[in-house]
């Protein structure tokens, strides 16, 4: 079956299901209410009693239970703006990029939410972060005290065992809240594994024949404080952390007489402090401020050793220290002209500035690289308005324009500064003839945070590439065409498919380089079309009371003309698909709720001048069982495992089309079976 026909097959089967018989329809609002309800055609409330058969412990269990919704914290990226996930918390978002939505709720208990709203498509009032879908969690305003505590461990079959855990503590008196939470988060790696790796020439003759190993471990630990309070007629939010973290990675090849090493050391501290001050200036008039300062210092080590029967080759050592910070001021101000009419404007300026120094040496001798050591800084303005306009109770418009002023300048080893101009409109129309269906279209210019560090030299030691920094790069930037439609039915079921087309400027891939080097740069314009399809089915109507069985996948297809060959290619490190089907049930006499999630092919490729790198896996599994002997108390188990997870690296002998190739490296790991454990406890 060709990707266009399954792509054929799939989206009608989605809307067949979507456009079943009108009876349906009517069991979905009769029966999706059952702890939910409409405000209007666009919000949909659920209140606690919607959540009970699961036993929810935190605000958090709770709003991933909210159907159609998928938790996000955001990218991270450029300024403010989408860049905080779509979760808000009383109407607005946390006062830092890093205090995600999601952590907040996890040390929020149940007991202290009133309601939870579901916003498809914009409310006046809303501040949706150029989302289409956001949840506004509601909290009581009441006296309380909560502490979580979490313990956690992740164990891997042959690999290094990483733990972890948290102590949580929120405190509310009236509209005055304060907190703390000390850290110890766990990092590793879920492809870490064994298995055999050849290299064969054009024609396929062995060349090398050896075994592969590798493991991937770290965390971090941190301390986090909150504070917030009535100031001056208006309320001021205040969060502040500070951590220390750290990565470790290495992997083996070894053959007959022969013996690879690559390993890859990083520590680490950040930081960040953030204070929102939100006030009413009249009866329809409010303005917020807010200013996030971000900064972090990083110092790694990445290493390469052989002997491929010759005696040790020379070292390679590629080290890289420095600092980065980020500071953002934002204030606006929102006028509700009605209750269905909202207009907001304001203006935000961002700082961000990266340092580094980078050393690259073989046998202890020094190699020369570009941009090996820079100070890259961004001074960002940026101006903009926008609107909610409820036209009818069906019928929604979201309307904006950014218009944003950057310059980019890079001291050190290359001297440059550029400055850009971005006209950013949005417009998204939602549609909600009924409350089980709605229609979303968007049209949205898109600009995206460069990765300061690609402005400086790096290294992929253990696949032999080094890469120079790169001076000229510019952002990317799209233009996006979207188009959703969503049916929900029997309750919690539903069926949305999405329709996407971004047309990209600036393409950010892999470029050639003098002396056989290669970068990260600006390849050109490319597209992407993109079909989103998520389905969620109840099966109590099929006698498995609890259960629901779901589908979701993107299936992009992306083209670009690649800067060595000429020829027209995917855009690297995007993947093609990535289906996930899973079924979930909550046993509510048992007082447990499992799960079990199959993902049956994933994968991507990076094009490189010198040679191309993919990765593609199959067949991966999650099992969980969440047990919850107590409201307060739940002890959760899960175990993952892989078929397969293969890796193929393509060399080029040179750069001239057609390009010849050298070899074929190939990797076969069997990626180690690993279990988590989680214990948390409320008070």
């Amino acid at each position: 079956m060709t990707r266009k026909t399954l792509l054929i097959t799939t989206t009608v089967a989605a809307l067949a299901m979507a456009f079943a018989p009108q009876a349906l329809a009517q069991d979905a609002q009769g029966d999706g209410s059952a702890g939910a309800s409409a405000t209007d055609q666009g919000i949909l409330i659920f209140t606690p009693d919607f959540f009970a058969d699961q036993n929810p412990n935190t605000a958090l269990d709770m709003v991933q239970r909210v159907p159609g919704f998928s938790v996000s914290d955001g990218d991270g990226g450029r300024g403010f703006e989408g860049a905080v996930g779509n979760i808000l918390i009383n109407g607005a978002r946390p006062a830092s990029k890093n205090d995600s939505g999601s952590s907040v709720l996890s040390r929020t208990l149940v007991a202290q939410v009133e309601r939870i709203e579901l916003i498809r498509g914009g409310a006046p009032g809303i501040d949706m972060q150029g989302y289409s879908v956001v949840v506004n969690v509601i909290l009581k305003n009441e006296s309380s005290r909560q502490t979580v505590i979490n313990a956690n461990a992740t164990f891997f079959d042959g690999g290094t065992d990483v733990y972890g855990g948290s102590y949580q503590f929120t405190a509310r008196d009236g509209d005055r809240t304060w907190g703390f939470t000390l850290s110890d988060g766990i990092g590793m790696s879920d492809s870490n594994g064994i298995g055999p790796a050849t290299r064969r020439a054009a024609d396929g003759t062995l060349l090398r024949q050896e075994d592969f190993y590798n493991d991937a471990y770290g965390g971090g630990s941190g301390i986090r404080g909150n504070y917030a309070a009535p100031l001056l007629g208006g309320k001021v939010d205040l969060t502040a952390r500070y951590g220390v973290n750290d990565f470790h990675s290495f992997e083996q090849l070894t053959g007959t007489g022969t013996f690879r090493e690559s390993r890859f050391d990083n520590d680490g501290t950040s930081g960040e402090f953030g204070a929102v001050y939100t006030r009413p200036l009249g009866a329809r008039l409010s303005m917020e401020t807010r200013f996030i300062h971000e900064f972090s210092d990083f110092d790694s080590v990445s290493t390469y050793n052989a002997d491929m029967g010759g005696g040790p080759e020379p070292e390679q050592r590629f080290q890289s220290t420095g600092e980065a910070s980020e500071t953002i001021a934002r204030s606006l101000v929102r006028f509700e002209r009605s209750e269905a009419l909202t207009f907001e404007g304001g203006g935000e300026i961002a700082y961000n500035r990266l340092d580094t120094e980078q050393a690259f040496s073989v046998g202890g001798t020094p190699v020369v690289l570009p941009s090996a050591s820079v100070v890259v800084e961004e001074t960002r303005g940026e101006l903009f308005g926008k609107s909610t306009w409820r036209v009818s109770p069906t019928l929604s418009l979201e309307s904006g324009l950014r218009l944003e002023s950057s310059t980019i300048s890079q001291s050190g080893d290359t001297e440059n500064e550029k400055s850009f101009f971005f006209a950013k409109p949005r417009v998204q129309l939602s549609w909600t003839p009924m409350a089980d269906t709605q229609v979303r279209a968007r049209f949205e210019r898109e600009v995206g945070q460069l990765d300061f560090g690609d402005f400086a030299a790096s290294a992929e030691l253990d696949s032999q590439n080094v890469l120079g920094g790169n001076a000229d790069l510019e952002p990317e930037d799209r233009w996006i065409g979207e188009v959703t439609f969503e049916r929900r039915f029997w309750g919690d079921g539903i069926v949305s498919i999405g329709l996407r087309h971004d047309e990209i400027g600036n393409v950010i891939d892999r470029i050639p380089l003098a002396g056989g080097l290669s970068a990260v740069g600006n390849i050109g314009d490319g597209t992407l079309d993109q079909l989103s399809v998520n389905i969620i089915i109840p099966t109590d109507k099929a006698g498995i009371s609890g259960g629901q069985f779901r589908f979701r996948n993107d299936w992009n297809s992306t083209e670009v003309t690649d800067p060595t060959t000429g020829e027209k290619r995917p855009i690297s490190g995007v993947r093609a698909r990535q289906p996930v089907i899973s079924f979930a049930q909550d046993i509510t006499t048992w007082r447990v709720n499992w799960s079990v999630a199959w993902i049956p092919v994933l994968g991507q490729a990076t094009y490189d001048p010198d040679q191309t790198f993919a990765w593609k896996g199959s067949d991966y599994f999650e099992l969980a069982a969440e047990y919850k002997p107590t409201d307060s108390l739940s002890i959760r188990a899960q175990v993952n495992l892989w078929d397969n997870f293969d890796t193929e690296r393509t060399v080029y002998a040179g750069r001239t089309p057609p390009r010849p190739i050298a070899f074929i490296e190939r990797r076969e790991i069997d990626p180690r079976t690993f279990f988590s454990v989680r214990l948390r406890k409320t008070f």
